[in-house]
């Protein structure tokens, strides 16, 4: 099976069934003396992959995919739902969680469940 997503050129393993694709669009608005809103879009849509879960992952697959976010900023490749095509963006992780579910005999684990990370669009005009 392919990947769906791709951060900094490698591929992450399938997510669950449950990632969000989210479109934003920002617009500054306001209100007239008569209560009417008006407003503009500003720069252009801003995606959002939402609720990246993992089932499971061995430890070593989940700190390899943890290590591409050290620099903060990362390029993206996923399947944009508004053109139909791939598409890449520079983004940011939010918050990375995982449950440990399996320990070595040290009490290290080597494998964790519901490992999640959602990625957010820079805002970067392209």
């Amino acid at each position: 099976m392919a990947a769906t997503i791709y951060v900094n050129g490698k591929a992450f393993p399938s997510p669950k069934r449950g990632l969000n694709f989210v479109v934003t669009t920002i617009v500054s608005s306001a209100r007239t003396a008569s209560g009417e809103v008006v407003g503009q879009k500003i720069g252009r849509d801003q995606n959002k992959l939402d609720t990246l879960v993992w089932p499971v992952l061995d430890a070593e697959t989940w700190s390899a995919m943890l290590r591409e976010f050290d620099q903060f900023f990362v390029t993206v490749r996923f399947p944009d739902m508004v053109t139909n095509q791939w598409r890449t963006l520079r983004m940011y992780p939010g918050d990375r969680s995982a449950e440990p579910y399996m320990v070595d005999d040290d009490g290290f684990p080597t494998k964790y469940v519901n490992c999640k990370v959602n990625l957010i669009d820079c805002g970067v005009i392209e």
